[in-house]
């Protein structure tokens, strides 16, 4: 597998960089690939079907100049910002496959990053949820997915020092949320790992063997992404 450890400038680049590699792999120009990230701005993700005015606090963003953005792919409201490490796998759904549904794609990718996080953790790791990975009931790491023919995106962040009492005041709590989290609050719900981000980021290239840095990044097409769609209120604001 290749592997990319690429931060773009803005939020809105780092969001269209999934969605560029995703359509060059769906167009038979790309490979399976490991990509990761890691923020140096505090912004807001919404799911592909959330509505922003219900699950952000719209006027917070707007007086502290956070950015609200809304992803391609399923799931819950995502707080980012220094402190996380994301994570993008674009992986073949082509052919015979572990990955021909979405319970089994959570099931494959999801068994493999609870194995390796237990190892470099030396702790229980529970998956929780859909596609949550906790420590003692405890939240650090959420993912989703958008399926295409060829292949799929399936993406997620870890928390590692993220300033969760920042959250506290940004999202409410979701309006949808899976029965282990009991109505918690996000500080009681969420837990950071207090771990180098680079000892992660060896743990999932070793999980995924994903050995080849990828020799090509497609700047045009992320950076046509990034202008005509996540950096307009259309896209981020539909719901």
């Amino acid at each position: 597998m290749r592997y990319s450890d690429l931060t773009l400038p803005t939020p809105e680049e780092n969001l269209a960089c999934d969605e560029a590699l995703l359509e060059l792999c769906e167009a038979g120009n790309g490979e399976e690939l490991l990509r990761l990230w890691e923020p140096a701005q505090h912004f807001v993700v919404v799911g592909y079907a959330n509505k922003a005015a219900a699950e952000v606090n719209l006027a917070f963003c707007r007086t502290n100049a956070i950015p609200m953005l809304r992803r391609c792919t399923g799931g819950g409201t995502v707080f980012q910002g220094p402190g996380c490490l994301n994570y993008s796998l674009l992986l073949r759904t082509d052919g015979p496959s572990p990955l021909h549904s979405i319970p089994a794609t959570n099931d494959y990718i999801m068994s493999r990053h609870q194995a390796a996080l237990a190892s470099l953790l030396q702790a229980p790791v529970e998956r929780q949820g859909h596609t949550d990975l906790a420590i003692g009931g405890l939240k650090f790491c959420g993912n989703a997915q958008r399926r295409c023919k060829r292949f799929l995106l399936f993406h997620g962040s870890f928390l590692l020092h993220l300033d969760i009492s920042l959250m506290e005041k940004i999202l409410p709590l979701p309006s949808r949320q899976p029965g282990y989290r009991v109505n918690r609050s996000h500080t009681d719900f969420l837990v950071n790992l207090h771990i180098p981000a680079h000892s992660l980021k060896a743990a999932l290239c070793k999980a995924w063997n994903a050995t080849e840095p990828l020799a090509e990044i497609p700047f045009e097409q992320i950076n046509a992404l990034a202008r005509g769609k996540y950096a307009l209120d259309e896209w981020n604001f539909k719901f």
